[in-house]
């Protein structure tokens, strides 16, 4: 018999408070992913649009449009935390973007499990926060953002299927 090993993330239960959760390969990220997502949002701004305008803004170039970093930096954590694993996505809080990130930054980002609870109401699931921290190639950080989410617990998920 041949074994079968599925990628997931980690269950409620294998998930460690204070546990830095490095998120690899890094996005580069390009003019082409900031274009597209802008308009794709319909987002008009002109610092992810207009080269000319936004080189005489305070930063001296576009910047790459901020939804798109934070949705990246959540993205690059699925694999690892939450694939197969999440019920739902809860909130998000305390979203900032301390550094602008540019066409042709490569993201990173690191995941600290700042707290987790079994649920009162739903057997078998966790609430989970997660702090997520996306920093460029420099280490410089570039957003930050506080998620919550509802959990399977290992045993919960496997009588459920």
């Amino acid at each position: 018999m041949t074994r079968v090993v599925e990628q997931r993330g980690l269950y409620f239960d294998e998930l460690e408070e204070g546990v830095i959760y490095a998120h690899k390969p890094g996005r580069t990220v390009t003019e082409t992913d900031n274009v597209l997502f802008t308009t794709m949002t319909m987002n008009t701004q002109a610092l992810h649009l207009d080269a000319a305008w936004s080189s005489g803004q305070p930063f001296g170039q576009r910047l790459m449009n901020s939804m798109f970093t934070l949705s990246t930096m959540v993205g690059q954590s699925v694999t690892q935390l939450t694939q197969g694993t999440i019920i739902a996505q809860l909130g998000l809080t305390d979203v900032t973007f301390p550094h602008p990130l540019y066409h042709g930054d490569t993201l990173y980002t690191e995941t600290v499990i700042t707290g987790k609870r079994l649920s009162s109401s739903r057997p078998g699931q966790g609430v989970v926060t997660m702090q997520h921290t996306g920093h460029n190639q420099d280490g410089t950080v570039v957003a930050l953002a506080t998620r919550t989410c509802l959990m399977w617990t290992k045993e919960a998920h496997a009588a459920q299927s």
